[in-house]
């Protein structure tokens, strides 16, 4: 996509959410890597009810340790992975004591040392935590990339070398919450809410789907056409 269009999708999308954030909870940078490192193949709702209790008791590398692996794995015990996870935070918590004096480091080579931390789970730590403006490729950024045709690719580090090309300064820091959101609520996989999108206009996607409310009141026999179309 042309930047200039892409700031115009970029735009549109901000004026929908005018202050995007990550829906995971954290209270500092270290909580916030625990968080993302859980998110792997979960929701942001199930790490959160995982978190809450676990971040309530043990919010620095320190106290993760003195909660023990055990201890950990009975908090996120719900999630998905939970006993490898359980271990790459202890382990994850250990490195940040020793190698980084206690402290989340704030660059992406060091950040994907640590246990469980892959390039995206970084991106966000980055952006999230310090303010810099990563692109974060999951799989809602990834579909939303290339349905509209923002930056189409055929794996997550294309989407986000053609991201980082078309998105134009002033959008860097937001864009990956803006294209995750706007993915996980209206540009969703199997059925887009494109009757509610703030982008359809400048959206490559076809055909459009329509609004149900439209669709039915149509009648049966158009409806039935509508779904299989």
């Amino acid at each position: 996509m042309p930047r200039a269009k892409a700031a115009e999708l970029y735009a549109a999308l901000a004026q929908d959410r005018p202050d995007p954030h990550t829906e995971l909870d954290f209270v500092n940078p270290y909580t916030l890597v625990v968080a993302v490192a859980l998110s792997a193949q979960a929701t942001d709702v199930g790490v959160n009810k995982a978190t809450k209790t676990l971040f309530e008791i043990a919010d620095t590398p320190d106290k993760m340790l003195a909660l023990g692996e055990a201890g950990v794995a009975e908090h996120v015990k719900t999630i998905g992975l939970w006993r490898n996870k359980a271990k790459n935070v202890i382990a994850l918590s250990q490195m940040i004591l020793d190698e980084f004096d206690g402290e989340v480091p704030q660059t992406r080579d060091e950040l994907i040392r640590l246990p469980g931390v892959g390039r995206k789970t970084a991106n966000v730590v980055l952006n999230e935590a310090f303010g810099q403006p990563t692109i974060a490729v999951d799989t809602h950024i990834f579909r939303v990339s290339n349905r509209t045709g923002l930056a189409p690719g055929k794996t997550p580090d294309d989407v986000e070398a053609g991201l980082e090309r078309v998105t134009p300064e002033e959008f860097k820091l937001g864009a990956h919450h803006w294209l995750i959101l706007h993915g996980r609520y209206v540009c969703v996989a199997r059925t887009p809410k494109c009757w509610e999108c703030a982008i359809a206009h400048l959206c490559r996607f076809k055909p459009k789907t329509p609004d149900p409310a439209t669709v039915s009141s149509l009648g049966p026999k158009r409806s039935s056409v509508s779904r299989k179309s």
